[in-house]
């Protein structure tokens, strides 16, 4: 395509998905379509947290900083003026507005400016309600400027933008999987000992909303032994009053009748991704996380973003509606049950330690068709793909 040229503007709101979808994004445009991109964020602290290559505290300005080919820039609010200092020339041919994040006053004036004016795409969060496919692709005309900027929607049909998904993640999850020495090393570089024979696994990755010391409290008590792959910081408070101020941290663990917490370091994205491989069943997050637990073809329990008047069960709703169509009504039911207590969006009752047993027992169903519904996900065009398509479309 002529339009080589792209600038990818995120803004960190309170977490890391926002970031991380705009940086699983700009690697894929570079590395796999051949775009010279830059990365423009207001926090370059929260991108080194899920980067390896940046180092921690980094603040960057005006300097070229590239890192896996993709440039990296700082940019500080709407009035930002620094990303415009060489003027037009500098604005790209495309222009993506990562979840509404608003652009810079003067790169908006500089768009409008340019002979040929940008293409200029708004990144949407993702969900799985159906109103996203009426929607998706839709323009929206500047109200002052000679602009239109056209909205991309992340789903999960052919209708929508799809989900980000790199060239061979298939074939590196498997090989890394059926690697045992790959799975020691990855475990002993992160200071947990290797679980017993028979134990679950199971990572945690969760907002400070969800009722945990139920669960935990299941855990130390259930049938099974269990361990919890815990990230630093996650989840902080919570575990902190439940092991009473013994939070154990990176290449710690702590015992409480069946259940081991080990702490782990706050990983970069290819490493995290590693670790959804290992695990047996992956309690997550947000947006990106939950897309990474769907590759990884586990089962898996999502944490919704918590939202106003419960607006996020309704996301929730929609997911699980459509990933248990799969499913045989007994683990379909014990799933549901169980993310709507998680995101409290089932009133409190039951108690969520109360129907884990049930979701242990769907577990080889949920294996089954985790794999079966990621494999069907794939079958359709990446989300950058599918980006690069529909911006070609319209040039």
């Amino acid at each position: 395509m002529s339009q080589s040229r792209w600038d990818i503007f995120c803004s960190v709101v309170d977490n890391y998905g926002d970031v991380g979808v705009a940086w699983r994004l700009a690697r894929q445009l570079a590395a796999e379509h051949g775009l010279a991109v830059r990365l423009l964020v207001d926090d370059l602290r929260a991108l080194s947290r899920i980067t390896s290559g940046i180092a921690p505290g980094i603040e960057l300005a005006q300097d070229k900083n590239v890192i896996q080919g993709v440039e990296l820039r700082r940019w500080a609010s709407a009035h930002d003026a620094a990303v415009t200092d060489d003027g037009a020339d500098a604005v790209a041919d495309v222009v993506i507005e990562a979840f509404g994040c608003g652009l810079p006053e003067r790169y908006a004036d500089a768009m409008a400016r340019r002979a040929r004016a940008p293409s200029w795409i708004v990144l949407e969060y993702l969900s799985a309600e159906s109103w996203v496919e009426t929607h998706h692709g839709l323009p929206s005309p500047h109200p002052s400027l000679p602009l239109v900027r056209h909205f991309f929607f992340p789903g999960f049909t052919p209708a929508t933008g799809g989900l980000l998904r790199e060239r061979g993640l298939f074939a590196r999850r498997d090989a890394f999987r059926s690697d045992p020495a790959a799975l020691a090393e990855f475990w002993g570089a992160l200071g947990v000992a290797q679980a017993s024979p028979g134990a679950i696994v199971v990572s945690l990755f969760c907002y400070p909303n969800v009722p945990l010391p139920a669960l935990l409290d299941a855990w130390a008590d259930g049938d099974d032994t269990l361990l919890c792959i815990a990230p630093e910081g996650v989840a902080a408070g919570a575990l902190d009053r439940w092991t009473e101020g013994k939070v154990p941290h990176a290449g710690q663990s702590l015992t409480r009748g069946r259940l081991v917490i080990a702490g782990i370091p706050f990983l970069a994205q290819d490493d995290y991704d590693r670790l959804l491989w290992a695990c047996d069943c992956n309690f997550v997050r947000g947006e990106d996380s939950f897309v990474r637990a769907q590759w990884a073809a586990r089962p898996f329990v999502w944490n919704a973003y918590p939202q106003a008047e419960n607006a996020h069960a309704l996301k929730q709703d929609a997911f699980l509606t459509r990933f248990c169509g799969g499913l045989a009504p007994e683990p379909g039911a014990a799933l549901c049950s169980f993310s709507r207590v998680w995101n409290d969006s089932g009133g409190g009752e039951p108690n969520v330690g109360t129907l884990w047993p049930a979701l242990v027992g769907a577990r080889p169903a949920l294996e089954k068709h985790s794999r079966t519904w990621a494999e069907a996900l794939a079958a359709q065009t990446d989300l950058t793909s599918a980006l690069v398509k529909f911006v070609s479309d319209r040039v």
